[in-house]
């Protein structure tokens, strides 16, 4: 379910998300295994592998910790060292600020290398939640009427798929979400126009008639800033 490249010294190495096996496998990028995660029993939350179900990983450009988010399972984020070591858990399925609804991606945010935090998703409240690196709340970003994806970050700007809003019909739904550096939706491809009252974003949808997407399930962006968007369902 998610894939995630990063530098090791001289090397890389990708990060596997195995939501069948219900393990994160590290290989070298000929394929070689290096080490698996598998499901996460230290945590005391957790009693069979079928409980873990990841769906993205991020890894501290600072010390190589590994955060791992069970977006479809328990709804947990997993900190782990560099070599596999658990480290600490959070979060979890519930209502609260620090809990999760479908916590489906993780990044690292470096753009202010003073203080680095973690976005986590929340797809199912439709936000993203911004944690410290070590686990505590600090802020929601609210993107009313999202079903949003994983976050991506490149260049000031951090980049969402929205597989489907609450007020669309499920077929062929979904659109697009970009913000600025300071949490700020400024584009939404594919969906209505984000509008602010009182400093708060108004609940979006897909722009109708138009037929954009069907389930843009993430993004990633290229050296001269264009958009790709894998679909889910489509």
């Amino acid at each position: 379910h998610g894939l995630t490249i990063f530098n090791e010294g001289e090397k890389q190495y990708l990060l596997i998300c195995d939501n069948s096996r219900n393990q994160v496998i590290k290989t070298d990028l000929k394929g070689k295994e290096i080490f698996k995660i598998e499901y996460p029993k230290e945590t005391g939350e957790y009693q069979y592998p079928s409980q873990f179900v990841p769906t993205e990983t991020a890894v501290s450009p600072y010390n190589g910790d590994i955060y791992v988010v069970d977006g479809y399972g328990k709804n947990f984020v997993i900190q782990y060292d560099s070599k596999g070591k658990y480290i600490r858990h959070w979060g979890g399925n519930g209502h609260e600020n620090f809990n999760f609804k479908c916590n489906h991606g993780v990044v690292v945010d470096i753009r202010n290398p003073s203080k680095p935090t973690l976005i986590i998703t929340s797809r199912q409240q439709n936000c993203w939640k911004r944690f410290t690196l070590d686990g505590n709340y600090l802020s929601t970003i609210h993107l009313p009427g999202s079903f949003i994806c994983r976050p991506v970050i490149k260049g000031d700007n951090l980049y969402g798929a929205v597989y489907r809003s609450t007020s669309e019909e499920y077929p062929n739904s979904g659109y697009i979400q970009i913000l600025d550096e300071n949490d700020k939706v400024i584009s939404s491809p594919g969906a209505s126009e984000p509008i602010y009252q009182n400093g708060q974003l108004q609940e979006q949808r897909k722009s109708d008639p138009a037929k954009v997407f069907m389930h843009p399930h993430d993004v990633c962006i290229d050296g001269d800033g264009s958009i790709y968007i894998p679909q889910w369902a489509s």
